[in-house]
């Protein structure tokens, strides 16, 4: 992940490698011929300058000349120790089979393409045949040997896609160049979707720099206000793909404003009462603790400091917020002021779905797809972690 700055710009550029160039992509217009200035924006690695000079204003596209030394097929951007483990942990791993929903941009094709390079997917290719060729010719991607299932349009996309699961040809789904509600509408489909006996959620998966492991957050991106019985699906969801991940006894804290139960606080409340779910089974396989609230439940000293004697305060795997809206804010705030990497994935449905952002760059999708092929081998009760 670069960092751009000229003038009153400051924003991230999702870059890729082609060639013996980068291209990156820009959020702003600039005058075409315009010198930005570019680095890379995790701190804690070394800082290496870039100028690049815009050449089409129209896509908003910038070229960065670097080392032309062969890269051995490796073309992922900069990432953190959490994240570079996990996709070593994949390596003896076979590729899952994943429809690919819509890929009709270069982002959504390109992160799919890199992720069957990395031995993570095959991919199964859905959505308009010719747009789907025109984006790889444009963007210089391979298909050969990649079946492209076509479609009319975005919402036929979905539906197909969920169909390649229910006919036992696809093992997941990867979301491309489509609105969230698009393929989730299909997905979470009373009659034809993959629904299971589980309230279907999103996992953030944040590589942080000051965090010592992974910290999985949920739910940011499904459940609006969810309800005592959501929330004790959203752990397991959460607790499942923490299994995946090779952590046998997942922390989970359970987010508040405070530490202590108060009834005007509803959250605080239900937080209680999904301890006690714990306590009785009804929530399995996780150490669970709240109310918490996220300093003590990220930090040993301010739970010490308060005097909160537990083994998920300080230590947690997972956070569990009290809503959307909550755990949307606390991921991207770790996102973009703690330059925090992120993939993510909808679990409780009968096959990972790997939920991206249109503007997640290639690193974020393909650890998604990481987590994914995880996930699958799994269930297949073929863990490696």
């Amino acid at each position: 992940m670069l960092i751009c700055s000229r003038a009153c710009f400051l924003g991230s550029v999702t870059a890729r490698r082609v060639g013996n160039k980068v291209i990156g992509h820009l959020r702003q217009r600039f005058p075409r011929g315009s010198q930005i200035f570019l680095w890379h924006r995790r701190a804690r690695r070394d800082i290496s300058s870039l100028v690049g000079t815009v050449v089409d204003t129209q896509e908003v596209r910038v070229i960065l000349p670097i080392d032309t030394t062969p890269s051995n097929g490796e073309a992922l951007p900069d990432m953190g120790e959490s994240f570079a483990a996990i996709l070593k942990a994949t390596g003896p791993l076979d590729p899952i089979v994943t429809a690919v929903v819509h890929p009709c941009d270069d982002a959504s094709l390109g992160g799919a393409l890199e992720a069957r390079d990395q031995g993570l997917i095959t991919p199964l290719l859905v959505g308009p045949e010719a747009r789907i060729r025109n984006v790889a010719e444009e963007n210089d991607l391979d298909l050969t040997g990649l079946e492209i299932v076509t479609s009319l349009h975005s919402h036929d996309s979905a539906q197909k896609a969920v169909r390649l699961v229910h006919e036992g040809r696809a093992q997941a789904l990867m979301k491309g160049a489509l609105h969230t509600d698009e393929i989730m509408s299909e997905v979470v489909h009373k009659e034809r979707g993959l629904r299971t006996e589980r309230r279907m959620s999103h996992i953030f998966v944040l590589d942080v720099p000051t965090y010592s492991k992974l910290l999985l957050i949920s739910d940011a991106a499904i459940n609006i206000f969810p309800d005592l019985q959501t929330k004790a699906d959203i752990i397991q969801n959460a607790i499942e793909l923490g299994h995946a991940l090779g952590v046998d006894l997942p922390k989970v804290a359970i987010l508040s404003a405070v530490e202590t139960i108060y009834p005007k606080i509803p959250s605080t409340v239900e937080a209680g009462a999904l301890c006690k779910m714990a306590d009785r089974g009804q929530i399995t396989g996780g150490l669970l603790d709240g109310p918490l609230a996220f300093d003590n439940a990220v930090s040993k000293e301010a739970a010490e400091a308060k005097g909160i004697v537990s083994e998920v305060a300080g230590d947690p795997d997972i956070l569990i917020a009290p809503d959307l809206e909550a755990g949307n804010m606390i991921a991207k705030q770790l996102m973009y002021l703690a330059s925090a990497d992120s993939a993510g994935l909808v679990m409780g449905a009968r096959v990972p779905v790997m939920l991206t952002s249109r503007a997640d760059g290639t690193l974020s999708r393909v650890i998604s797809a990481a987590l994914a092929q995880l996930v699958v081998h799994h269930r297949q009760g073929k863990s490696i972690l």
